[in-house]
């Protein structure tokens, strides 16, 4: 009886199911019509929208109780319709289709859809088409940007290759071409392997533990690391690798980013070789010998040894360059440096300061009998004969010895030292050697300090320039300024150019000083006309050396480009010496000086021995009338009639004139009424920092 009753209750409740399934299948439906995330859209057999779903407002722009009543193709774009219209016909015959096309809102909006054309059968009839419309834009977008980025990739210099984090070993799983074409490794031949396989014995430890432990730790790396070839060779690899993270925070894969740096690395390493070594003889030169020399100096002093620093110097090189030409003298140059380093005992080091000047460094030595051993040795290695292109010749040496027991605690210092023992060797009759011995040779250093201290001038940027205004001398307006150089020493303050420019001049160093100065006042007087309505020139000083030096020319230039400055408002002055050494040459300088539109201002004139008669010919436009003849100009007649006759000369040939150190009224006076053009001294201004010259009025009026 309970059985009976049991199977009655479960025919009744699958009667109510079987009434209730059409009931929950439109429900069901209905639901899944409206609140599907793609647009569907319900057609007539003329394309008309009978019914559509909350979605196709996204879509269209317009609500869907608006939509109905619309054709469907007319949010298609033009470019597209014939392909939708084709597929909605071939759904009409029962086939379902899909396509892909651009729609066009009422706002204008594009979307890219991926459309779906089903068919609506009721009753194993159709009775209209469903247009169900997925936005595709993003997927699109991505896609685009995913080609782009896989096109980047392949046409990428450097190797990327992609590893796979989920397994154990790191396999690879991408490589673009230029990986195959930096390691030979064909993209069969690398995919599954662990990057490893690039390393080998030359493979820097450091940098691959640096490998395993950001691999471990999921963190970026960066190292340059040794690896090889397919066929063996090496190859320097700038690697970069970065985990890359799924949604969930699950490290998924490494991207490792090759760069071969190969050549960089042999460049660098050639660059600095060129920078450590003398390109004539192979030797070290002054910044390798320096290098040297403080670890040597570090060293002594830690064990509590001597070192000693041996500065050799040829004599009388200077003659074999200008008998024989300088392709001989490179040449005895190199057979010096061989047979010096034949000559030296292991562990001594030889390097070329400069033109004939050669160093020994000795890092340590048992007793001084061992250093003038080895210093006679190289005296009698040296005279020994040269034969070199069939000439014969006889060379010697002078040596200056010093070492480490003294004050000499740098390396500077010790260079110094030694180049003060050479000196002294020369007076003593040359081929010879002569140890330092302070006071006998202090006569000298003093020199040799200013060389050194000018040189740490140079590096620092340590010095100024001041101006001086010239007027004009019936008006007093400012003309132009000459530019005057200031050395401010760190410990002396203010060095007068009188001790330091002679000693520059001797040494070369005016180069690289009358470099600076040219630069400075370029800079200052195109940064002072900037807010001047009338533009003022300046006047830079030029060395002889300077003038005469190959490249002069692109220095003068390069400082105009570099300020903009305009040339009309630049102006060179030399002296007569200057000119006077090699005329021709000199002229046709001065022609290229003029043909750029800048003036040449004559100095120091009438200081020299030289005749007049060059004037004519000379391509300058002024010349300043030295100091000396300006003094007591009223009460010396023989200084007024030169002046005189300069100024009327002068303008005769339609140069200006320029009178310097101008003091007192009564000399302005004077050559007012001598009707010379400009004026320069103490009486309108001092020589002022650039500070002070641009709060200078237009006018100076002497006090």
């Amino acid at each position: 009886m309970k059985k009976t009753i049991l199977a009655i209750k479960e025919r009744t409740n699958n009667y109510k199911i079987t009434q209730d399934v059409p009931h929950y299948l439109q429900a069901r439906h209905h639901a899944l019509f409206t609140h599907h995330l793609d647009a569907i859209f319900e057609l007539s057999f003329d394309g008309t929208i009978v019914h559509c779903n909350l979605a196709s407002a996204r879509i269209t722009g317009i609500s869907e109780k608006h939509l109905t009543g619309k054709v469907f193709f007319q949010f298609i774009h033009t470019d597209a319709r014939h392909l939708a219209k084709a597929a909605f016909n071939a759904t009409l015959k029962g086939q379902h289709q899909s396509y892909q096309a651009l729609s066009i809102n009422r706002h204008h909006h594009a979307s890219q859809l991926e459309v779906t054309h089903v068919p609506i059968i009721a009753d194993e009839r159709m009775i209209g088409v469903y247009a169900i419309c997925r936005d595709i834009t993003q997927r699109k977008q991505d896609e685009s940007e995913l080609r782009l980025l896989k096109r980047g990739i392949e046409a990428s210099p450097n190797g990327v290759v992609m590893a796979d984090a989920t397994q154990p070993h790191l396999p690879l799983v991408y490589v673009n071409s230029a990986f195959t074409d930096i390691t030979g490794y064909s993209a069969e031949e690398a995919l599954g392997r662990n990057c490893s396989f690039l390393q080998g014995e030359d493979s820097n430890p450091e940098a691959v533990e640096e490998i395993r432990r950001g691999v471990t730790q999921h963190q970026d790396v960066q190292v340059l690391l040794r690896n090889y070839r397919r066929d063996g060779s090496l190859f320097w690899n700038q690697l970069s690798i970065s985990p890359v993270f799924s949604e969930t925070g699950v490290c998924t894969h490494f991207i490792g980013i090759q760069q071969d740096i190969t050549r960089q690395r042999e460049q660098e390493a050639r660059i600095a070789y060129q920078a450590a070594h003398d390109p004539l003889t192979g030797l070290p030169n002054l910044g390798a010998l320096q290098t040297r020399l403080e670890h040597a100096l570090k060293t002594c002093k830690s064990r509590r040894q001597e070192l000693a620093l041996l500065y050799i110097d040829l004599d009388d090189f200077k003659p074999i360059n200008d008998a024989f030409g300088h392709g001989l003298g490179d040449q005895l140059l190199k057979t010096v440096a061989q047979r010096l380093l034949d000559t030296v005992t292991a562990g001594v080091s030889v390097a070329r300061l400069s033109s004939d000047e050669f160093v020994a460094l000795l890092p340590t030595y048992q007793n001084e009998q061992e250093v003038i051993a080895l210093t006679n040795r190289l005296l009698a290695a040296l005279t020994q004969p040269f034969t070199l292109y069939q000439h014969c010749l006889h060379i010697s040496a002078s040596i200056g010895i010093a070492s480490n027991k003294g004050s000499a605690t740098q390396a500077h210092d010790l260079l110094h030292h030694a180049s003060l023992a050479m000196e002294d060797a020369k007076r003593q009759g040359r081929n010879t050697w002569q140890w330092y011995c302070g006071d006998a040779i202090d006569n000298v250093a003093e020199h040799v300090v200013i060389r050194r201290e000018l040189q740490e001038a140079i590096q620092a940027e340590q010095f100024e320039a001041y101006y001086q205004p010239i007027v004009d001398a019936a008006s007093g307006d400012i003309q132009s300024v000459e530019t005057l150089i200031r050395w401010r020493h760190p410990t002396k303050g203010l060095v007068s150019p009188g001790v330091f420019m002679p000693v520059a001049e001797q040494t070369g160093q005016i180069i690289a000083i009358g470099r600076w100065v040219l630069d400075r006042a370029c800079h200052d007087i195109a940064a002072l006309n900037a807010g001047r309505e009338r533009p003022l020139a300046v006047a830079v000083n030029i060395s002889p050396m300077q003038f005469r030096r190959t490249g002069f020319m692109n220095e003068v230039k390069a400082a105009l480009d570099a300020s903009g400055l305009p040339p009309a408002l630049l102006e060179l002055e030399v002296t007569e010496g200057t000119l006077m050494t090699n005329t021709e040459q000199a002229v046709a300088l001065l022609n290229e000086v003029r043909d750029l539109g800048i003036s040449v201002a004559l100095d120091d004139f009438g200081t020299g021995f030289s005749s007049l008669s060059y004037l004519r010919d000379l391509p300058i436009s002024k010349v300043k009338l030295d100091r000396l003849f300006i003094c007591g100009i009223s009460q010396n007649a023989k200084n007024a009639a030169i002046v005189q006759g300069v100024i009327t000369m002068a303008h005769h040939l339609e140069l200006a004139v320029v009178a310097e150190g101008i003091e007192t009224h009564e000399e302005q006076r004077d050559l007012q009424q001598r009707q010379c053009d400009l004026l320069q001294g103490f009486l309108f201004s001092k020589p002022m920092p650039f500070e002070m010259l641009k709060r200078l009025p237009p006018t100076l009026t002497p006090p």
